[in-house]
């Protein structure tokens, strides 16, 4: 080693005597540091968790390999110079670059249900989650009778993971117009071992579903309005556009879903959508439908449900 690289080492080590790298040992130091990084920084809890306690904890236990359900067995807990430098390099992509935590690790949950996720998919949330827990309760009277249903824009594929778990004897399509949402939502598929009860499809709403029909369509589609669409927070354009943003009144998809849903619905069947906060757009768009607002642990008045028969075309 020549002199010049013992200098340069030295001065390597030197950097990491200091800083958080040195002075961090435990996971309470950890959970502490990353805390303050995210109050400083600002940066907003959208995806699945409510403030940056919750936030620092997912992204601890998540990058350790730990138990998400407990960290106070852990707390006092040294972390390895090794894992440090992870850590520090994930609590900065997190406060800096505003990445969502589901993507700096790699996966994202819905209840008891992991998801793998990146880049090319949103972040899994929606009340749907809920809602299929007990199999759409007073819009589906027995689920184990449910033979067909259509997760309509899957995404990741969550929601036809748990449809495929709500409705037993159910064959599930996921359909979805981003090939790159359909890869993911294989993967997840795949990791369920639900390749046999699971269909992808790359379909423009509809288009490619020829004549199919079901018994229950679920769709969690893009519904962000243009004029919030500027003003969402950084966490957010980390995500594809075309899963959020649809047209200026953030109706696009939807009113496709509501104009031709009749047509792939069995005769007694059930179209279900979420659309977020837009139920008074939703309401003023279609002033003669009878829509059904669904109230959930998350929030209220966010999916409306309708039956066949009130569906325009029926």
């Amino acid at each position: 080693m020549s002199l010049q690289d013992e200098h340069d080492q030295h001065d390597g080590d030197h950097e990491h005597e200091h800083g958080p790298l040195a002075e961090l040992v435990t996971v309470r130091d950890w959970l502490r540091y990353a805390v303050t990084r995210f109050n400083r920084a600002g940066i907003f809890c959208g995806h699945g968790v409510n403030d940056t306690f919750d936030e620092a904890a997912w992204l601890l236990l998540g990058s350790l390999a730990l138990p998400l359900d407990r960290i106070e067995p852990f707390l006092d807990a040294c972390i390895p110079g090794e894992e440090r430098v992870a850590l520090l390099e994930a609590i900065e992509r997190r406060a800096d670059d505003r990445v969502p935590t589901a993507y700096i690790l790699g996966e994202a949950w819905l209840g008891d249900f992991r998801f793998a996720v990146d880049e090319r998919v949103i972040v899994p949330r929606s009340f749907f989650a809920e809602l299929l827990e007990d199999g759409m309760a007073g819009w589906i009277e027995n689920p184990d009778e449910v033979t067909n249903v259509l997760d309509m824009c899957t995404g990741s594929g969550c929601l036809a993971v748990l449809m495929a778990h709500a409705f037993p004897n159910a064959d599930v399509t996921a359909a979805d117009l981003s090939e790159d949402a359909l890869d993911v939502a294989l993967q997840n598929v795949t990791d369920y071992g639900l390749e046999d009860r699971i269909s992808l499809v790359r379909t423009d709403v509809f288009d490619a579903l020829d004549d199919r029909k079901y018994d229950f369509i679920l769709s969690n589609p893009p519904y962000v309005t243009a004029e919030a669409m500027d003003a969402l927070p950084p966490e957010y354009l980390h995500e594809p556009r075309m899963a959020l943003a649809s047209g200026e009144d953030g109706l696009d998809l939807v009113r496709r879903l509501i104009a031709e849903g009749a047509a792939h619905l069995n005769p007694n069947g059930v179209l279900a959508v979420e659309v977020g906060h837009n139920r008074d757009i939703v309401e003023a768009a279609f002033p003669d439908l009878p829509f059904n607002w669904l109230s959930t642990r998350g929030g209220d008045d966010m999916v409306f449900v309708l039956r066949r028969k009130d569906l325009p075309g029926a």
